[in-house]
């Protein structure tokens, strides 16, 4: 690994909560300040003080928790227009949240300064230095933020750098260069900073937002050119398009170009991280993120899965295991022999001497993909598709049959509601449950026939329903599937179905979560 330091400034708890449909409590964000000190982040904004009162509790509320690695940062911008910088509101409240570091965001490009401060050009550099200059006399590390640098820079060059000089001379012991709009090409990046990195005599930050999906790409050219702070967020999450993704950054710095920001033991903790972060976001994980998705290191084609089973490099950049994530072979009607044996191994059964189950299996497998299956999304209906074919499978309980009943009442209310008789441990079980819709009104009903034969179920959780029209020329008579998704807070599984009849399709996948589920808790029939 370089010898070379660079710091984690993690803006989750600021920009990352400003992400359309985020909505962080005070004990989110001390759950999720706690998870990255764990992690090993150096530096971790946690607001706004005096902007809202989540965050005035918040900074209140600091001193209860004990950090071993990060320090936490209060975040404002420079003081307003005409006045001394001890009568600024923001100011003092960025000093009553009394933490030892301070990021203070000023403004570089000379449209800003005219069109949002309303002010001159020589006020801004004014305002700069006397808001730095304020912190530093209260005995605060300052961090400065050149808001919209690069694209003051390429609109007045020299005012731009008249503004990063002044928060330098003012004592600012960062200057994080931003890249506020999202907009700049890594290699504009690149030119700029060879320009000005001999000009500033303290270390350079980046911090760069992804409008144009390139601020890893932004921030990891920044570091190459001299960048000793990457700004970024958990998952990329941040408004607009989202800031620049940590998961992918910090990987990237260490796998990539052989820094390490972080402990490489935290490393293997990214993927974790990054799941924690998004379910207390109530965020559903990108599937498909790099490095921590579920799918980044997923083959299904047979000539893949040939490939990375005798060699794990011939498809994957790095090993999963480095960051957390595991290699997962799927199953689609691209699969070829080779998929079906491994996951065999999967499941404890040896199937390279028995050519002719594989080939029975593999023929189900493409002749149900025809019908409408999809088992890519689905893990847990195609492990219980092996379990039966291998003599593996274990029935939890049998159906007899289920009913359900819509109703819609005169004042227009809804009423849902199933009927199921099953089969459990040898006793005939009727119940009833009403829901908010079909689903929700067979599983309740399900639940409450087999909860007491298995209390496992209380752990299982449905956290996502879809809906698939297949052949949707066929209007109300198109085949539908049917995908579920479900957890039990340590892991999460697919489960699908597929019919002419929604209801039909919604119940095999809904039986497929719940025999998966207790099928790995460890339940008894």
């Amino acid at each position: 690994m370089e010898e070379r330091s660079i710091r984690i400034y993690d803006t989750t708890l600021r920009d990352g909560a400003q992400m359309e449909g985020v909505s962080l409590s005070v004990e989110d964000k001390l759950k999720i300040l706690r998870r990255l000190d764990d992690f090993g982040v150096h530096y971790v904004e946690c607001g706004y003080p005096g902007s809202n009162p989540k965050d005035e509790e918040l900074f209140r509320r600091l001193p209860e928790v004990s950090l071993s690695n990060a320090v936490p940062v209060a975040f404002g911008s420079t003081r307003k227009a005409m006045i001394g910088a001890d009568k600024d509101r923001n100011l003092e409240e960025l000093l009553r949240a009394e933490t030892p570091v301070v990021c203070i965001v000023g403004k570089s490009w000379e449209l800003h300064v005219r069109t949002a401060l309303r002010t001159g050009l020589d006020e801004n550099l004014f305002m700069i230095a006397d808001s730095v200059e304020y912190m530093k006399r209260h005995g605060r590390e300052v961090i400065y933020d050149a808001e919209h640098f690069f694209d003051a820079y390429k609109d007045n060059a020299r005012y731009a750098m008249e503004t990063v000089k002044a928060a330098v001379e003012a004592g600012a012991d960062w200057v994080c260069l931003c890249d506020t709009n999202g907009g700049t090409m890594p290699w504009e990046v690149q030119e700029i900073m060879r320009r000005i990195r001999d000009e500033i005599p303290v270390p350079l930050g980046i911090h760069a937002h992804d409008d144009s999906e390139c601020a890893v790409a932004v921030s990891l050219v920044a570091v190459a050119e001299g960048a000793a702070m990457v700004q970024g967020t958990i998952n990329g999450y941040g408004e607009r398009c989202g800031n620049a993704n940590l998961c992918s950054i910090i990987p990237a710095l260490a796998l990539k170009m052989g820094i390490a920001a972080v402990p490489m033991e935290s490393l293997a903790g990214l993927t974790e991280l990054s799941h924690y972060v998004s379910e207390i976001a109530n965020i559903k994980p990108d599937l498909h993120q790099p490095y921590v998705g579920q799918k980044a290191f997923a083959h299904k084609g047979g000539m893949h899965v040939s490939a990375v089973t005798r060699d794990s490099e011939t498809y994957e950049h790095i090993r999963p295991e480095l960051v957390g994530n595991r290699q997962r072979i799927e199953v689609s009607e691209l699969s070829g022999k080779s998929t079906i044996i491994i996951k065999g191994q999967e499941l404890g059964a040896d199937l390279t001497r028995n050519p002719d189950k594989v080939q029975e299996i593999l023929n189900m497998v493409k002749e149900m993909e025809h019908k409408g299956y999809h088992f890519e999304a689905a893990d847990g209906s195609f492990e219980l598709l092996m379990r039966r074919a291998l003599g593996m499978h274990r029935v939890f309980f049998r159906l007899e049959s289920f009913r359900v009943i819509m109703e819609k009442r005169e004042d227009g209310k809804v009423v849902t509601e199933a009927t199921i008789k099953v089969h459990v441990r040898g006793r005939r079980i009727i119940a009833t449950a009403e829901g908010n819709g079909p689903v929700n009104a067979l599983d309740g009903a399900l639940r409450l026939a087999i909860g007491r034969a298995y209390p496992e179920l209380d752990d299982i959780d449905l956290s996502d329903y879809k809906v698939i029209i297949l052949n949707p020329e066929k209007a109300t008579a198109a085949v539908t599937r049917v995908l579920i998704e479900s957890g039990d807070g340590e892991k999460t599984w697919g489960t699908i179905g597929v019919s002419e009849n929604i209801i039909e399709a919604s119940w095999q996948a809904l039986v497929d979560s719940v025999e998966y589920g207790l099928l790995h808790k460890k339940a008894q029939p």
